[in-house]
């Protein structure tokens, strides 16, 4: 697990996005796609320390934020800047994609 990753839920996760870019995973453990997306999402939680937040969300856990977000289908990703979204993708993409969704941003 990477040290720049960040795990968030119903009480952290509008101070985490507040401010510059972040991408959430939104996730769950038993989603055989958040599985397979989970490796790259460390990866480029390392690559974009610094420039960028990366962080996972639980939709078990954090039930408030997943219906606020209206989070439907999982694996989804949300690329926040300082506080407000910004893009959305649903379902399992590959490393590059991601990279040129944050990349688009910062």
């Amino acid at each position: 697990m990477s040290e720049h990753l960040t795990y968030l839920d119903d009480a952290s996760f509008n101070d985490a996005i507040e401010k510059g870019v972040t991408l959430v995973d939104f996730y769950a453990e038993w989603c055989g796609p958040c599985k397979m997306i989970a490796p790259i999402v460390e990866k480029l939680s390392v690559k974009y320390a610094g420039k960028a937040k990366i962080a996972k969300l639980d939709i078990d856990k954090s039930q408030k934020v997943t219906a606020h977000y209206e989070v439907t289908s999982i694996p989804t990703l949300i690329l926040f800047k300082d506080g407000k979204e910004i893009k959305r993708i649903v379902g399992l993409r590959d490393e590059e994609t991601l990279k040129s969704l944050i990349d688009s941003t910062l």
